[in-house]
């Protein structure tokens, strides 16, 4: 994982974002992007892990510093396995989850007998 960052002043949300192999996250999201799928977004994508998403920009400023601080003196490892994704929807810079895509295993699909 990289640095802590914001989405600040656009949203009152901050993140880590993801340093190492981030490209192949955007891969699949343009990928993904076409067809049904397809939206013309905003804003560029930019693979994270959401820390928060708050609801003013004062809060937003205020946990970004500490996760920021807490962040810097963190002595363990900076991996993490990614497990779920999740399909998002965005309206004027609001964004909802809409469905997770876990990752790795097996799905079962059962079909009626």
């Amino acid at each position: 994982m990289g640095e802590v960052e914001s989405f600040m002043p656009t949203t009152p949300t901050v993140f880590i974002r993801v340093a190492r192999a981030a490209y192949k996250m955007r891969e699949l999201h343009d990928l993904l992007n076409t067809g049904i799928l397809e939206f013309d977004e905003p804003l560029p994508y930019m693979p994270h892990l959401t820390i928060g998403k708050l609801h003013s920009l004062e809060r937003a400023k205020e946990v970004y510093e500490i996760s920021r601080l807490r962040w810097e003196q963190y002595p363990g490892d900076r991996t993490v396995k990614v497990e779920q994704l999740s399909f998002v929807r965005g309206r004027d810079l609001v964004w909802t989850d809409l469905a997770p895509v876990h990752l790795g295993g097996h799905s079962v699909v059962k079909t009626p007998v």
